[in-house]
């Protein structure tokens, strides 16, 4: 996953509001959001190759998401998938900070990687490469593959969209999210970041939308959860079979 905009405390109805895309390689197996066979109570994508996930949510309220921290110099060879993160601390029990902390012993068995893990009480932040465990404070957010709140102008300009959108009589529309979360503008090159992958790379990358011949924007997701604990989980994903774009609803308690 690319792009992750939070809104987490901000919202007079909503205290967590989240739309996020994820940018995978198109042949790269994966199945849309549903509540998982093997753990019923958690709703997310699944990566059919390593059987993780880049962003979920159970029904205890307590979600998770990841990206992947953009430098080809710092890659390994051998370590787990960064998606088992996600997978992990939804299957499990543990608090965010306990969990976060109990990962961050753990930094170079994965490439690197900016997670996220909240519940109803709390959200942490925890990326390998900067090693540090930070608390969310209140207010909107966003992440791309570098670390959180960095100025990249595809995540300024989410970050700028999504405060818009919560100021104004929509908020609470996920078809607008989903609009907003749609924008395929490229950056103009003095505006790109240098992250160690080509120029073509870069300009590819740099729109909060991807649309690439062999990579690009494979889901994107909006997740509402306002003060009555109610949560609505909305997917646009992308099947590889049809060329199709298909989109699916859930609501649930948290219980």
């Amino acid at each position: 996953m690319c792009l992750i905009l939070c809104a987490y405390q901000h919202h007079p109805k909503y205290p967590l509001v989240i739309a996020a895309n994820r940018d995978e390689f198109y042949e790269r197996p994966t199945a849309p959001a549903k509540y998982w066979e093997d753990y019923p109570d958690i709703l997310a994508g699944r990566d059919l190759e390593q059987m993780g996930t880049w962003l979920g949510i159970d029904r205890k309220g307590r979600y998770a998401a990841v990206t992947n921290y953009r430098d080809p110099r710092l890659k390994k060879e051998g370590v787990y998938s960064r998606g088992r993160l996600v997978a992990d601390y939804l299957c499990g029990k543990k608090e965010p900070y306990e969990y976060l902390t109990d990962v961050s012993k753990a930094g170079n068995e994965y490439n690197g990687y900016n997670l996220l893990a909240g519940d109803s009480n709390s959200l942490y932040y925890y990326s390998n490469i900067e090693g540090a465990l930070k608390k969310v404070s209140p207010g909107v957010h966003g992440l791309s593959n570098h670390l959180l709140n960095t100025p990249w102008l595809k995540v300024e300009k989410g970050k700028q969209a999504l405060k818009r959108y919560l100021a104004s009589d929509r908020a609470g529309d996920p078809f607008e999210l989903l609009t907003i979360m749609s924008d395929d503008t490229e950056a103009e090159e003095h505006l790109l970041p240098c992250t160690g992958v080509s120029l073509e790379w870069e300009r590819l990358l740099s729109s909060i939308f991807i649309r690439g011949e062999s990579y690009g924007t494979r889901s994107t997701t909006v997740i509402f959860v306002d003060y009555r604990n109610h949560v609505q989980y909305i997917e646009r994903s992308f099947l590889l079979d049809s060329g199709k774009w298909q989109e699916a609803a859930y609501e649930f308690d948290i219980t």
